[in-house]
Parts: structure tokens; sequence; C-alpha cells
């Protein structure tokens, strides 16, 4: 694993859009609906919107009709951390980064049982899609 990516709240906000910040850097969630939830065969990988690292494979994309991108498994288990969230008055698993602790998003034990069992929500904010990689 590469060495962690450190960046001060003012190095991140130059880098991202405002949006982009408020939900990576500052544990925020998009609208649901409001990014790509489109599942397509297209070979391709969904890399971290702040440091670029590779985190989910579009063919473990599935439609979960909960309105955010949804994968069944990382990339590798390397590639992201999870962190136990009981903010909004819920218990959840946060997932983020492991290379820069972008907040993308959090995993539940409802995903497609034929595979992992598991659904990665993941806000389209934090990952930007490479096709054919």
């Amino acid at each position: 694993m590469r060495r962690k990516i450190e960046k001060s709240g003012a190095e991140w906000q130059a880098e991202l859009t405002p949006e982009q910040y408020r939900v990576t850097r500052q544990k925020g969630t998009e609208p649901p609906f409001s990014g790509d939830c489109r599942v397509t065969t297209e070979h391709g990988i969904y890399h971290c919107t702040c440091c670029h690292a590779p985190l989910f494979e579009n063919e473990h994309k599935f439609d979960a009709g909960c309105g955010w991108p949804s994968f069944d498994r990382p990339f590798t288990p390397q590639c992201v951390e999870e962190n136990h969230d009981d903010s909004a008055g819920m218990q959840r698993t946060e997932v983020i980064c492991a290379r820069c602790d972008a907040h993308l998003g959090h995993v539940f034990p409802d995903g497609p049982t034929e595979t992992t069992g598991l659904r990665y929500c993941i806000n389209s904010l934090a990952i930007e899609f490479h096709a054919g990689e």
C-alpha cells in the first residue's frame, strides 16, 4: 500500500468542488438519485475523487434501487477501510479510502446473496469512472 496522503482542508478545498469537499472531507451525503447509478456492462474501475486510488470495479456494481451507486465488494480488501458510525441516530459502517481517508459512503449487509451479501453504498461525488481499465 502506498503512503497515506495527508493534506490540509485548504489544500483539499483547492482541488475539489464544494460538493465533493462536503461529501468526501466532511462526511456528507449527496441526495439520492443525484449521481450516476446506472449499471452498464462497460469494463472499468471507479477511482477515489480525491487521490485517484482504484476503489471499485464496474463489474461488481449493481442496481440496489437506493439512489446511490452500489457495489458488492471493493477493488481489493486493502483499498478501503471501515469504521463504526453512529451519526444520524443510526448504527452503520462507514467506508473510507484507505489512501486518503476520503468518506465514500457506507456498507450494509443487504447486498446480493449470490455474491458477497454486501452493499457498498457509495456517493457518486466520491468516485470517478475510468473506462477500459
